[in-house]
């Protein structure tokens, strides 16, 4: 996929109302600090086009990003952040569903989950909801250079297993570091032909 154009176009706060896009949208989730921005970044070949931040909890908007005028990467609001109160994380999750639940041109919702660790309470019940909202979730698992090459088809079957994933369902690890898992990515994005 060649990069032709990505810029941020559309932020969407707890009150905003929706854009109502005409191009395919394919949605990013997953827990703070999972590497959702380095991902993002990587996909759209830019250092610092979705901030990255050492402090977790820092996306609190659905981005809407316009990738070559052909689709949206959308970067939802990460969750499981302690120090963010229950009543905004509350909130976010209301304005995450609502998105869910309305985006007309949503295609895809990728859920990320970091290879190094058994997913944890609060992913199990993103990839169940998202599975509630009628989609199969493509699962990103990322960080996929901080463990030994030998170790990673065991990571994959723990995060499998953790989720409870059917055989069938889509996992690919992934590496902001060494792009891998980047042109699977690509390969799902609508199986855009973007030369």
């Amino acid at each position: 996929m060649k990069i032709k154009k990505a810029e941020l176009e559309t932020v969407c706060g707890i009150t905003s109302r929706l854009p109502e896009n005409a191009l395919p949208e394919y949605a990013f989730a997953g827990k703070s600090n999972v590497g959702k921005s380095s991902l993002i970044n990587a996909l759209m070949q830019r250092k610092s086009l979705a901030r990255t931040s050492a402090q977790p909890g820092k996306t609190q908007t659905i981005n809407f990003y316009n990738v070559n005028d052909e689709l949206y990467l959308v970067d939802l609001p990460g969750y499981g952040y302690a120090r963010a109160g229950r009543e905004v994380t509350a909130k976010w999750g209301q304005m995450v569903e609502r998105y869910l639940h309305k985006s007309k041109m949503l295609k895809a919702v990728f859920l990320l989950i970091d290879i190094r660790h058994e997913p944890s309470a609060n992913d199990c019940q993103m990839y169940e909801w998202i599975v509630a909202q009628g989609f199969t979730p493509v699962i990103i698992a990322t960080k996929a250079d901080k463990i030994k090459r030998s170790q990673l088809a065991k990571q994959v079957k723990i995060v499998r297993q953790g989720l409870g994933m059917p055989a069938e369902e889509v996992l690919i690890p992934f590496s902001a570091e060494t792009k891998q898992g980047r042109d699977e990515i690509y390969a799902l994005l609508g199986d855009q032909e973007v030369e």
